[in-house]
C-alpha cells in the first residue's frame, strides 16, 4: 500500500497514476493541512494526529497510507513557498461541497491544539478565496468543528470566521 501511494505522487510521465486529478487533489489536500499546522511554529504531535485522522477519514485510508500521505504532503509542503499550485489543485478537483468540507478539515487542524493562531486564521481566509468558498462558507465550516471539538466560539479565538 505505501509503495502504491508513493507511486501516486512521485514525480511521473504524463498520463500517469500521479497525473491523475484524484492523486493531485489528495496530495494538495495533505499539502495545506500541513500548511496549516506548521503556521504557528509548531508542528506538535496533536495536529499531526488530527490530520492522520482527517486524511484517513476523508479519503477512506488506512494508519499506514494516511501518514504517508502526511509524509509526502509535508515534504509538497516545505518544497514550496506559495499556496497556489495547491489550492489550484483544490479548485480544479473538487466540487464546491467538497472545496467546504476541506475549508472544515483546515479548521479542525488548527485548532487541534485547542487554540486558533492569527497566522492560521489569515491562512484560512486565504485559501478560502483562492478556493472560492465564501465567507459565510468557511464561518459555518469553523462552527461546526467548533462543535464537533466542543470548544466555545469566544474562547477558541478571533471572532467569527
Amino acid at each position: 500500500m505505501l509503495d502504491h501511494l508513493k507511486g501516486l505522487f512521485a514525480p511521473a510521465e504524463r498520463g500517469a497514476p500521479s497525473d491523475r486529478p484524484e492523486h493531485r487533489k489528495r496530495l494538495a489536500a495533505a499539502a495545506l493541512l500541513v500548511e496549516a499546522a506548521r503556521l504557528d511554529g509548531r508542528f506538535d504531535t496533536a495536529e499531526q494526529t488530527a490530520i492522520r485522522a482527517i486524511l484517513g477519514r476523508h479519503f477512506g485510508l488506512d494508519g499506514a497510507a494516511a501518514d504517508e500521505l502526511m509524509r509526502l504532503g509535508a515534504e509538497a509542503q516545505s518544497r514550496s513557498n506559495q499556496l497556489v499550485y495547491f489550492t489550484r489543485a483544490i479548485k480544479d478537483a473538487y466540487g464546491p461541497e467538497d472545496r467546504v468540507a476541506l475549508i472544515e478539515m483546515l479548521w479542525e487542524v488548527a485548532y487541534a491544539d485547542g487554540e486558533l493562531h492569527p497566522y492560521e486564521a489569515n491562512l484560512l481566509r486565504r485559501i478560502g478565496g483562492l478556493i472560492y468558498v465564501s465567507d459565510k462558507d468557511r464561518g459555518a465550516a469553523r462552527k461546526r468543528v467548533l462543535e464537533r471539538l466542543g470548544l466555545k466560539a469566544d474562547k477558541a479565538g478571533l471572532g467569527a470566521g
